[in-house]
């Protein structure tokens, strides 16, 4: 038997840089690799809080615009012979937002589609950044995956 676990959220935030829609990515310590903003979600939390708290932790970004991205992130990991689910956000930024990072990731890129699926080392990353970039750049998403984030 392997078990599916869903413990942990990720989002990806878009920005208009320079005139350009980008999206953010970051070099991971652990691992070395570059992501979108990811993180466990903690006791009493729902998915959303978790995100919103991860970005801000991770990039110093206040999150105003929250997006249920329609995509699940899913994996294999071997180490605990788990099958991960992992409920994608997306967030849209003002223009030219700024990045502070905490010591998680080494460095940030703003990019464009192409310029991120190059940089990723998960087929899964490329994937998930197509399915951003046709439903939340190409098109505005529907008004009814928008979530309610005031209190």
């Amino acid at each position: 038997m392997i078990p599916i676990r869903c413990h942990a959220v990720a989002g990806v935030a878009l920005s208009e840089i320079d005139g350009q829609t980008k999206m953010l990515l970051m070099n991971r310590v652990k691992g070395g690799f570059w992501c979108h903003v990811a993180g466990t979600v903690e006791a009493g939390e729902t998915g959303w809080q978790t995100i919103v708290r991860e970005f801000g932790e991770e990039t110093g970004i206040a999150v105003s615009e929250l997006y249920n991205g329609q995509y699940l992130e899913q994996f294999y990991e071997a180490a605990s012979n788990t099958v991960m689910v992992v409920p994608v956000f997306v967030v849209y930024c003002p223009p030219n937002q700024q990045v502070r990072l905490n010591d998680e990731h080494t460095e940030y890129r703003w990019c464009t589609l192409t310029e991120a699926k190059t940089l990723v080392s998960f087929p899964g990353q490329k994937a998930l950044y197509d399915h951003v970039w046709h439903c939340f750049v190409a098109s505005r998403p529907s008004a009814l995956m928008k979530v309610n984030i005031d209190p």
